[in-house]
C-alpha cells in the first residue's frame, strides 16, 4: 500500500535524524535509538499519501511528517514509562536503559524539536492543529487511567480514549498536509473525517487483537489491556449490554486471578461480544472509505482505500 510513497519515506528517515541532533549523548543515543526502531511509520506515510492525493507541496508535506512522527515518538517515551513497560520495539524501553530523568525530558526535547518545525511552517492554523492534537493525546490517557480508576465504563468514554490515543494524531497527519497546501475546507474536513474513522477502527482492532488474537502471531501474551484494567469493546458489550457481573468483577480487579483472561475469552464468545466488535471495527472502516468519495480517482486514493479496507480483514 506504500510503494506509491516509498521514495518519500525514505527521504523522511533521512531527514528525521536531523531533528533529533544534540550535543547531550544520551538524548543523541535515544533519538538513533528511535531512527533504528523504525516501526510502520504509519503518521508519515498518511502524510505523504495526503500529500500525493492533493498534489501538495513535497516539503510541506514533509514538515508534516516530521512533525506528526515526533509527537507520536515523544507520546511514547512518556507512555512506556507511565505503563512500566519493558520493551519498545523489540529493544529495552528508554526509561529502563536510562532512566526516568532522562526519558522523560528526552520526549519533551522531541516536543521542542516540534514546535521548531511548527515554526519553520509559518502557519498559524497547522500549529493551532498540533496543539489540539497534543491536547487531544493527554486527555485520551489521562481519561483512560480514569476510567480503569473510576469503573465509568462507556462506549463514549471508550471513543474518547481510541481518538485521543491514536485517531487524534492520524488526523493531523492528514488534515495538516490540507491546511498548508491550501486544500479547499470541505476536502480538509474529509480528510480528517476518514482518518479519525480510520484511526477508531485501527485501534480498535489493537483492542481486539491484544484480547482475542494469537500470542504467536503477536508474539505475547494476550490480555495485557485486561490485566491493567482497560475494558475494551468487547469486553464493554458484557458490561454495558449484558450486564454480567463476572466480567465486572475480573476488570475490576484487573484480571489478577489464575485463568481470569482465559474465562473473560469464553464470556466474550459464549456473548458473541468477538461479533460485535469485528461489526464496530467494519462500521468504522466504511465510515473512513465513506469520507473518501470526496476525491477524484488516484492511486493515492487507492491507497488510502486499501488502508481502511484491510481493517475489515485484519481480524479475519
Amino acid at each position: 500500500m506504500f510503494e506509491l510513497i516509498a521514495p518519500d519515506l525514505r527521504r523522511f528517515e533521512e531527514r528525521l535524524p536531523n531533528e533529533l541532533t544534540s550535543n547531550v549523548a544520551f538524548i543523541e543515543a535515544i533519538g538513533e535509538d528511535l531512527v533504528a526502531a523504525g516501526g510502520k511509520r504509519l503518521r508519515p506515510a498518511l502524510a505523504f499519501l495526503t500529500g500525493r492525493l492533493l498534489a501538495a507541496d513535497p516539503e510541506a508535506t514533509m514538515q508534516v511528517a516530521l512533525a506528526v512522527e515526533l509527537l507520536h515518538s515523544a507520546s511514547l517515551l512518556h507512555d512506556d514509562l507511565i505503563d512500566d513497560a519493558d520493551t519498545r520495539r523489540g529493544s529495552e524501553a528508554a526509561f529502563k536503559r536510562y532512566g526516568n530523568v532522562v526519558s522523560v525530558m528526552s520526549g519533551d526535547f522531541m516536543l521542542a524539536r516540534v514546535l521548531g518545525l511548527l515554526a519553520r511552517t509559518g502557519s498559524p492554523e497547522f500549529t493551532r492543529l498540533m496543539s489540539h492534537t497534543a491536547a487531544a493525546i493527554c486527555e485520551g490517557e489521562v481519561l483512560q487511567f480514569q476510567v480503569a480508576s473510576l469503573a465509568d465504563y462507556s462506549y463514549e468514554n471508550y471513543q474518547r480514549v481510541i481518538e485521543g490515543k491514536t485517531a487524534a494524531l492520524l488526523a493531523a497527519a492528514c488534515e495538516g498536509v490540507a491546511l498548508l497546501a491550501g486544500a479547499p475546507p470541505a476536502q480538509a474536513a474529509a480528510l480528517r473525517a476518514f482518518a479519525l474513522a480510520y484511526g477508531r477502527a485501527f485501534q480498535m482492532q489493537d483492542d481486539y487483537l491484544d484480547l482475542l488474537g494469537d500470542p504467536e502471531r503477536l508474539g505475547k501474551p494476550v490480555g495485557g489491556d485486561l490485566r491493567e484494567g482497560k475494558a475494551t469493546y468487547a469486553v464493554l458489550v458484557l458490561l454495558l449490554d449484558h450486564d454480567l457481573a463476572e466480567a465486572r468483577a475480573i476488570v475490576e480487579r484487573r484480571a489478577a486471578r489464575p485463568g481470569d483472561v482465559e474465562r473473560m475469552i469464553e464470556l466474550i464468545h459464549a456473548h458473541g461480544a468477538h461479533r460485535r466488535a469485528r461489526d464496530r471495527i467494519a462500521q468504522e472502516a466504511e465510515a473512513a472509505l465513506a469520507a473518501l468519495q470526496a476525491f477524484a480517482p488516484s492511486p493515492a486514493l487507492n491507497a488510502l482505500t486499501a488502508l481502511a479496507e484491510s481493517e475489515r480483514l485484519r481480524v479475519g
